[in-house]
């Protein structure tokens, strides 16, 4: 059986590749900066969506970069 990776978490890994030089805190800093500035709140909120039911296959970064861009907002955009 295959599951379906969400193409929101495949980009969230490579970003955080780009990152792994630095200490986890860091990277995890810098890819939630990089997640606010550069990517649509849909796509921020899919993501979060992702890391809320297990985050399966997220690297340890971008589920801590998830927690600091915290919940999305009620209207399911940010």
């Amino acid at each position: 059986m295959r599951t379906t990776v969400p193409p929101e978490s495949r980009m969230a890994n490579d970003i955080a590749k780009a990152f792994r030089h630095l200490p986890r805190e860091q990277a995890a800093e810098a890819v939630a900066a990089h997640l606010r500035r550069f990517w649509d709140p849909r796509m921020r909120s899919r993501l979060s969506r992702y890391v809320a039911e297990g985050a399966a296959g997220l690297a340890p970064e971008v589920v801590a970069a998830v927690r600091l861009l915290g919940p999305p907002d009620a209207s399911g955009t940010g």
